[in-house]
């Protein structure tokens, strides 16, 4: 792969395609969102619990649905996405609902350039960090905006489940942070069948990396959590269960699909 590549430009062009399908899915229910439905899911409202007076980083926010669901739990919302296209919406949401989160549109690495707060929680949650290269930068970005004493959390996709094909079928791709993956995509997560092609750009990322990076910049880990669920139906050949939850079909409790960490940036 070219060193050339502008994989972020490229990134960004993906994500406003697919906002323009998101805010009109059933997958978002941003019509529910609006008429007072939180989008946060008990995963991650027990493990933070209340929030209330708390200043609040959401990284890789979208556009914004969590980042202002967690402002109506009372904390100081600021949320960041690379897609202009996200925040754009995010702002329109926020002005119709009438809720004061702000929003920052800029790659997760180069936040330092346009914020210079200090946050009490930074939270990210589900398909983000992905679409990093380097967990070193993005976990020197968290120490640098918590307080001393802050709480990081993250709930995402295990990085086993991204190992996968896209039925779950036969590994696919290399568990280590190898190389950059690049592939061709018709319609998203939320609709197989939306009408756009997008040229994307990722990453994978075993637990020893993101363990260490977080460990390396100031983070103390006190929650490591693995689920052989979801609360989410994005991919192929997934069932739901009586708890609501989305698991691989024909799995049962034998694959791990999501992963959360809590961690303390140290005095």
């Amino acid at each position: 792969m070219s060193e050339n590549v502008d994989f972020f430009g490229a990134n960004k062009a993906a994500w406003n395609k697919r906002t323009g399908v998101h805010k009109d899915s059933a997958f978002y229910d941003l019509a529910g969102f609006k008429s007072g439905k939180s989008s946060l899911n008990s995963i991650e409202l027990e493990a933070l619990g209340d929030v209330t007076g708390k200043s609040l980083l959401h990284l890789q926010c979208h556009f914004g649905m969590d980042t202002m669901s967690w402002e109506r739990q009372g904390a100081i919302c600021t949320g960041v996405d690379l897609s202009d296209d996200a925040i754009q919406l995010a702002n329109e949401i926020k002005r119709e609902l009438l809720l004061k989160s702000a929003f920052i549109c800029s790659n997760v690495y180069d936040l330092k350039q346009h914020c210079t707060e200090k946050f009490d929680i930074v939270f990210t949650s589900y398909g983000t960090i992905g679409w990093l290269p380097d967990l070193c930068k993005w976990a020197e970005i968290i120490s640098h905006f918590l307080k001393p004493g802050g709480v990081f959390y993250i709930a995402d996709f295990h990085p086993v489940l991204w190992m996968m094909d896209e039925q779950f079928e036969h590994i696919k791709y290399d568990y280590f942070n190898t190389a950059v993956i690049a592939e061709e995509n018709t319609g998203s997560y939320t609709d197989r069948n939306a009408p756009i092609i997008t040229t994307e750009y990722s990453w994978n990322h075993p637990f020893s990396e993101i363990i260490n990076s977080l460990i390396n910049n100031g983070m103390q880990i006190i929650r490591l959590n693995e689920y052989p669920y979801s609360p989410y139906n994005c991919f192929n050949n997934q069932e739901q269960g009586a708890d609501g939850m989305w698991r691989i079909k024909g799995m049962s409790e034998k694959m791990p699909v999501m992963y959360s960490i809590k961690a303390i940036k140290q005095h």
